[in-house]
């Protein structure tokens, strides 16, 4: 049985990744959005530690899984290795005396508990005194009620975590407030500052974007203007010598670095190299998470026959250069030597590409009946999808 794992990063006061919550849903079948939360997170639970390996969704960090009412009394918990999971505890379970027995349980065990979606009653008292975050969702509460929220759960000393941030300002809101952990896309939106213009070492990447991207290019050409930077080169080797690639005789020069990947993959690398480059300033979850499309996005369009699958690739590594260099992404177009079918999917979410860039939106964010529609249009089969993602991931690890 195929089980869909996407991630949400968690991050700390520093924009550092803390943790991962993890959305699941266990098939692609016309039924799947009916599959109820114990039955997806025991399929999730079994694929991600059984199966997969957890360290290779998640890494060293955090693991939030969900935990309905039956799993939380089922103690279902207790095969696990608890040291890298945080157990949320959902906002429709009922706190009773069985359901506090069964959280303090697993808190003696060593697990950690969150209570996800919170809204203070006293009757969720007894756990709030032992959970080590409290997640309040931004968007479904106003200011004053989540400030009167956080007076009460105060004395406690649990660490408090605002869902659903979705740029800097309410990034700003909740650190102000008080707020130790945040969850959303702020880290992938622009810090829009007026008057602000693209750096010198800025526009010199671009220019190398920009030699990398034409139509046809010479293999002497690219090698020169690799070797011209030392760092670009270190990093190529680095890459093809990794474990990702697992190969016996080591790539040792830029010459056989070309030969190797053809000219399609070292245009794909130093296009990912730059945009690291440019992205220097923000949080590494930018940067990974650009990648991570990337590979999904090239993977997905192999399999729907499109002519040129690079296009995929460069769609979805370029889809958060707005938020890398804190200008409108309409700008940006204008300034990047990238194609029209690009350019239109990342400025208005039209054109043959469009539905690509949908498509990693929709699983990102969970949003599964969306995802089926979508990957149903292009005709790929959905057991396909989760090798698509872990490769991805893999892949973005080898890169980091």
């Amino acid at each position: 049985m195929d089980v869909f794992i996407a991630r949400q990063p968690i991050f700390d006061c520093r924009k550092n990744i803390y943790g991962y919550e993890l959305l699941f849903r266990g098939n692609m079948s016309n039924s799947f959005p009916n599959v109820d939360g114990t039955t997806a997170t025991s399929r999730l639970l079994s694929t991600a530690f059984f199966t997969v390996g957890v360290e290779k969704i998640v890494g060293d960090k955090i693991a939030f899984i969900n935990f309905p009412e039956e799993l939380l009394l089922s103690e279902v918990a207790s095969v696990f290795i608890c040291r890298n999971i945080m157990i949320e505890v959902l906002e429709d379970v009922t706190p009773s005396a069985e359901v506090n027995e069964a959280c303090f349980k697993l808190i003696k065990d060593g697990f950690s508990l969150a209570l996800d979606d919170f809204v203070f009653s006293e009757e969720w008292l007894p756990l709030v005194k032992v959970a080590k975050i409290i997640k309040i969702d931004f968007q479904d509460l106003e200011r004053d009620q989540i400030r009167r929220c956080l007076e009460r759960v105060k004395p406690y000393g649990c660490k408090l975590l605002a869902e659903k941030i979705e740029t800097y300002d309410e990034y700003q809101q909740a650190l102000d407030m008080g707020f130790s952990y945040f969850q959303g896309y702020f880290f992938a939106t622009p810090e829009i500052q007026k008057h602000r213009e693209i750096s010198s070492s800025q526009h010199i990447l671009l220019s190398l974007l920009t030699e990398v991207n034409k139509t046809e290019f010479e293999p002497e050409a690219i090698e020169r203007l690799i070797n011209q930077d030392v760092s670009i080169s270190f990093k190529l080797l680095k890459y093809l010598n990794s474990a990702y690639f697992s190969r016996v005789a080591r790539i040792s020069s830029i010459k056989q670095a070309i030969v190797f990947l053809g000219s399609q993959g070292i245009r794909q690398f130093v296009s990912l190299i730059v945009v690291a480059k440019l992205s220097e300033s923000k949080p590494d979850e930018l940067i990974r998470s650009s990648v991570i499309r990337a590979r999904f996005l090239e993977q997905l369009a192999e399999n729907t026959g499109l002519e040129n699958p690079g296009n995929c690739f460069i769609l979805g590594l370029f889809s958060h250069i707005d938020a890398m260099l804190d200008h409108s992404m309409q700008y940006l177009m204008e300034q990047l030597p990238l194609n029209n079918a690009i350019k239109e999917s990342l400025t208005s979410h039209k054109g043959e590409l469009a539905i690509f860039l949908r498509a990693i939106e929709e699983y990102e964010s969970g949003e599964w009946e969306n995802f089926e529609s979508i990957i149903r249009t292009l005709g790929v089969d959905p057991a396909k999808i989760p090798e698509f993602y872990l490769d991805a991931l893999g892949w973005a690890d080898s890169i980091s």
